[in-house]
């Protein structure tokens, strides 16, 4: 009979793995090979299970060793236990994507949201069916939204970052003047006089009518006329398809696959002029805080946004 004992405080994983090997095995010598230790650790190992458990889990019989009826009992839920240890313990980078389960919440302006949702979606679909995507409103304080965990990801003009936060460059694009069909300003080269003296729509989160087009027009001693300001691209773009107006849209440089920020204004029949003024590129980058660096859910999200982004090369 075996002594009775208190549980012993100091368990730990090692023991559920040297359980499992034992009664796998079901050998002393083989279990300690299995686990790279020498025979001698094992018994002292197999002591103290005994101890633990109030069972001798394996007797002799004969030349093997033979499980005991609570040992029959323990063989498969020790098992999956070291199963379960082992996916903790597995690196996150390692996930499945379809195994995935979660719901994504990005931050980013209404055109960034309406270029990445179809293409990020599309990927779920075929990889990562339980992914799901929640697109919030731009922020200016997107640095406490990440730090406390309420977006994964910022994707679009990253200017205001937490030391901490870590960002990646995605494109660096110009802006472009988009116009209706028909317009005026399709007639014709476009000159620096042509685009300040035509009726204008300004993309401003803070309301703003003056931006770096404006800077660069007054270095030409000209000025435009600005009758509107809304907070974001896809309405501008609306206004400027039914009317007379023009409004910025960002593109890819010359040579370079067309920019998913560019398809809405291309879907609304919008033409997209060069502008003849020297203007500051536009980098669209995406934020995350380094508590998802390693995660595996996390780094598929990063991917799958450099994916749609980020458009290959044709051919």
């Amino acid at each position: 009979m075996m002594p009775v004992s208190s549980p012993d405080p100091n368990l730990d994983a090692n023991l559920a793995i040297a359980l499992d090997a034992l009664l796998t095995e079901q050998s002393v010598t083989r279990a300690a090979a299995r686990l790279h230790t020498s025979p001698a650790a094992m018994s002292r190992t197999l002591a103290k299970l005994r101890r633990v458990l109030q069972d001798p889990l394996l007797v002799r019989a004969g030349q093997a060793m033979v499980p005991t009826p609570r040992a029959e009992e323990l063989r498969e839920e020790a098992s999956a236990v070291v199963r379960r240890l082992e996916a903790l313990l597995t690196p996150s980078g390692t996930v499945d994507p379809a195994a995935l389960r979660r719901t994504f919440t990005v931050q980013a302006a209404d055109l960034v949201g309406a270029a990445l949702a179809p293409g990020l979606l599309a990927l779920a679909r075929r990889r990562a069916p339980g992914v799901s995507l929640r697109v919030l409103a731009e922020d200016s304080e997107a640095g406490p939204a990440l730090r406390e965990g309420r977006i994964d990801l910022e994707i679009g003009v990253i200017d205001h970052v937490d030391p901490e936060t870590l960002v990646e460059e995605l494109a660096t694009l110009r802006m472009a003047a988009a116009v209706r069909a028909g317009h005026p300003l399709t007639e014709g080269p476009l000159t620096p006089a042509r685009l300040a003296a035509a009726e204008h729509v300004v993309v401003s989160r803070r309301g703003r009518f003056t931006g770096p087009l404006d800077a660069a027009l007054a270095a030409q001693g000209l000025g435009r006329r600005v009758s509107a300001v809304l907070p974001g691209h896809l309405a501008a773009m609306a206004l400027a398809a039914t009317g007379d107006m023009v409004c910025l849209v960002p593109v890819a440089p010359a040579g370079e696959p067309p920019s998913p920020l560019s398809g809405p204004a291309r879907t609304l029949g919008l033409r997209l002029l060069e502008i003849p003024l020297d203007l500051p590129p536009l980098t669209i980058g995406m934020a995350w805080h380094p508590r998802h660096a390693a995660d595996g859910g996390h780094q598929w999200l990063r991917a799958a946004v450099r994916r749609v982004l980020r458009p290959a090369p044709a051919g």
